[in-house]
């Protein structure tokens, strides 16, 4: 069977829609969450993954997450909120989506704020919560490559993932899982949507991103390498939020996912054939498209 390929003439179309078209637009594949004002859309989030928490607790219920560092507005609006009503997380499943690995595949220290999800969450996101209310330790799982079954094998006990929040590269990567890059191997969608956790090469398009992004062009800067959690685990969610706010770079990637049929060219697009509801939270600026402004009457991408 031939799997589908995003063509030139796709991404023509795709970034060819005026933004105010996206939000009811038929063909879309994702829900747009989309607003002027980053913090308020953040706050927006935060609030819906707190209000998941409460029912949840008010039902007697069990919740999972799967969660990304990154995302401190977020964060503020759900630990604040944790806080300030009381809401208990004695129930709550937090698996942290990946972390970041060294040229010989090993976990940087947790002192490393930067790279090490476990020190970067311990210190902005669990030392922040009341004792008496948080995720008790043993129910905080961060991807490990001295176990990598373990997170999927404990996702399966529980019944699978309540939602997964997540960022989105621009090639489509959720987590560590971007696209597979060889001339001698070749993942096919199914196999990439079974996907377990592993230790991966990140891309060379990656690192240059992240470089530039933030290191001054410095791609010594980053590491090399990542563990994951795969794609099996993640599509068994309920709901995926995709918090993409980091503006131009990110304009092509919000249309692939919100229109594109699942393509490991971009990751992304395997969610919405698997869960059941996934929103795409955006300011305007990243769902903007300079191709539907500036490039309408131009020969490009044809």
């Amino acid at each position: 069977m031939n799997e589908y390929k995003v063509s030139r003439e796709d991404l023509r179309k795709w970034c060819s829609i005026p933004v105010d078209e996206l939000e009811d637009n038929p063909n879309r594949k994702m829900n747009l969450m989309m607003g002027e004002d980053k913090t308020a859309l953040s706050e927006k989030v935060g609030n819906i993954m707190t209000d998941e928490i409460i029912k949840h607790n008010s039902e007697g219920r069990k919740t999972v997450w799967v969660l990304p560092g990154g995302m401190s507005g977020v964060y503020d609006t759900f630990i604040h909120r944790v806080n300030e009503e009381k809401i208990s997380l004695k129930d709550l499943y937090v698996f942290h989506i990946d972390q970041w690995l060294d040229w010989e595949y090993r976990l940087l220290p947790v002192t490393n704020l930067r790279f090490s999800m476990k020190g970067k969450m311990t210190q902005s996101f669990y030392a922040k919560i009341n004792p008496e209310l948080n995720v008790p330790g043993d129910q905080r799982f961060f991807p490990a490559p001295e176990n990598p079954d373990l997170i999927d094998k404990e996702i399966e006990e529980l019944g699978g993932v309540d939602t997964v929040l997540g960022g989105v590269g621009c090639k489509g990567l959720v987590g560590w899982n971007e696209r597979p890059v060889s001339d001698v191997h070749h993942i096919t969608l199914e196999q990439y949507a079974k996907s377990k956790t592993r230790a991966v090469r990140i891309n060379d398009e990656t690192i240059i991103a992240y470089a530039e992004r933030e290191f001054g062009g410095c791609y010594e800067a980053l590491p090399p390498n990542g563990i994951t959690i795969g794609m099996k685990s993640m599509l068994t969610a309920k709901k995926a939020i995709f918090v993409v706010m980091t503006g131009s770079w990110k304009e092509t990637v919000v249309r692939v996912a919100m229109f594109s049929d699942p393509t490991v060219e971009y990751p992304v697009t395997l969610f919405p054939k698997y869960v059941p509801e996934c929103i795409m939270c955006c300011d305007r600026k990243t769902a903007d498209h300079v191709i539907s402004k500036k490039y309408q009457d131009t020969p490009i991408l044809r």
